[in-house]
């Protein structure tokens, strides 16, 4: 490792943050990850201590660098989930809990943002208006809690406030001002209407600059590095894969998206899908995404309901879903694409004197793979392309019988890459100045069964209903 040029990646996820050393062939050197608490302390809550991400950081860095002899770390770069605002006094300390994307609180506030800016002002901002955003989080901290938006000298992203707080500039970059419903998608920009309907001080937001422009220096486990501003999570996978336009992929992780590169920023808002910037300068690229909330976190919260692992779960698949199982309705969490409703809620149905556990642990495999495939169908209907067969990645994606399932449900054929860190690899790359890496290949194609897609269509219309008139009875 003598002599290698490297940078350290830095992805904070919703329940876990990765550092990585990675060279400038993209391959990961070194890494360590370390895991944080998403509470709720009321129903639809979901927040966050950003002081225990800090923490989580500075530990998983520490191991890394330890033993990354030889590497000459030349910058850091960030990337992290989207959408959360985290609060800070002048000295970057939060004064309140950070809302995350997966809160569903706002959903009030959501429904007046959609209602005053309505769909010609809302393509602007490139998304439906929904809870979990910096926009509708920040209108209802103002209603709510106004003494904490007193006590605030900034609202940051949260990969932004790690950076930040670490000693590097306050600061966002377009990937995710995009996701704030708070900044003109088109040319990277904050939006005066949308601020002015949040009601919170355009002085708390942070200059938009580029995402491998200069950020300062950072302190980390007793070293000073440069860094870089960074991208969110999934504009930093985009980076970190090598993609270009009219590439593609789905990721499942805590959430699933489905993203396919565009040309321009048209099309509006369609099919509850979102239209975001890509790392780099303002106004320099863009991609549409289906955005699912409830893949890992349903899976993760109905097997704690059911004292199981994920690997019972799925090897419960092991004799295919069955007609007689019960349906599982993975929306616990509320949902974005396709239904944009915080208010929807997860459910059993059919369940019955003959239901096996085995059964309901299958359910709940299949009800995220149906999640997953309806966001794959919201960004085919909203005109955007996707690549035949389709990358699939993430963390959630590992076992082969999901992986099949998510075939069988979608009726597409999936790639998938053996690429979990996409997304720190492209933290770091964006910190390296490598503006891509080629796109690898698939390392095999899973096809999906014809025999078992009737009962899952089927089974998957029966969900729909269910959402869209069911849950309301």
């Amino acid at each position: 490792m003598t002599g290698v040029r490297a940078a350290l990646g830095v992805d904070l996820g919703t329940g876990s943050v990765k550092v990585a050393l990675v060279d400038e062939a993209g391959e990961t050197l070194r890494s360590a990850s370390r895991a944080y608490d998403l509470s709720s302390p009321h129903p639809g809550w979901a927040e966050a201590d950003p002081m225990e991400w800090l923490h989580a950081t500075t530990a998983a860095a520490g191991h890394v660098l330890d033993d990354g002899e030889g590497a000459a770390v030349v910058q850091v770069g960030f990337s992290g989930q989207m959408h959360g605002v985290v609060l800070c006094d002048e000295s970057l300390e939060p004064v309140r809990p950070a809302i995350t994307w997966a809160d569903s609180r706002a959903g009030d506030e959501a429904a007046d943002m959609q209602s005053v800016l309505g769909p010609e002002g809302l393509a602007h901002l490139g998304s439906p208006a929904v809870s979990g955003f910096a926009a509708t989080s920040l209108r209802w901290i103002r209603v709510h809690e106004p003494q904490a938006l007193e006590r605030a000298r900034y609202a940051l992203q949260p990969k932004d406030w790690l950076r930040a707080r670490l000693g590097g500039m306050v600061a966002t970059e377009p990937s995710d001002a995009s996701g704030t419903l708070l900044a003109n998608v088109d040319e990277g920009s904050w939006n005066d209407d949308a601020i002015a309907w949040s009601g919170v001080d355009r002085d708390l937001l942070p200059p938009i600059i580029g995402s491998s422009d200069s950020a300062g220096e950072i302190h980390l486990a007793g070293r000073t590095f440069e860094c870089v501003t960074g991208a969110s999570d999934t504009a930093a996978a985009i980076a970190g894969l090598g993609l270009s336009i009219g590439d593609g992929f789905t990721a499942v992780g805590s959430g699933s998206q489905t993203v396919s590169l565009v040309p321009q920023p048209s099309g509006g808002i369609s099919h509850g899908t979102h239209l975001f910037a890509t790392a780099g300068a303002p106004g320099s690229g863009w991609y549409r995404i289906g955005a699912v909330q409830n893949a890992g976190i349903a899976m993760r919260q109905a097997l704690t309901w059911l004292d199981a692992t994920a690997e019972q779960a799925n090897a419960a698949l092991d004799q295919g879903v069955q007609a007689s199982d019960p349906l599982f309705v993975p929306y616990v969490a509320g949902e974005r694409t396709p239904f944009v409703d915080p208010a929807l809620r997860g459910a059993w149905r059919g369940l019955g004197l003959n239901t096996s556990r085995e059964a309901m642990l299958r359910s709940v495999v299949e009800g995220v793979a149906h999640a997953v495939a309806l966001g794959i169908d919201a960004v085919l209907g909203a005109g955007a392309q996707l690549p035949d067969p389709l990358p699939l990645i993430g963390g959630g994606s590992v076992d082969v019988r999901f992986r099949q399932l998510i075939a069988d449900v979608s009726g597409r054929r999936l790639a998938p890459r053996d690429q979990p860190d996409a997304a720190v690899v492209g933290a770091a790359l964006l910190a390296l100045g490598v503006s891509a890496l080629p796109a690898s290949g698939a390392d095999d194609v899973i096809e999906p069964l014809s025999s078992a897609h009737e009962l899952l269509a089927a089974r998957q219309q029966r969900l729909v209903e269910y959402v869209q008139h069911g849950h309301q009875q």
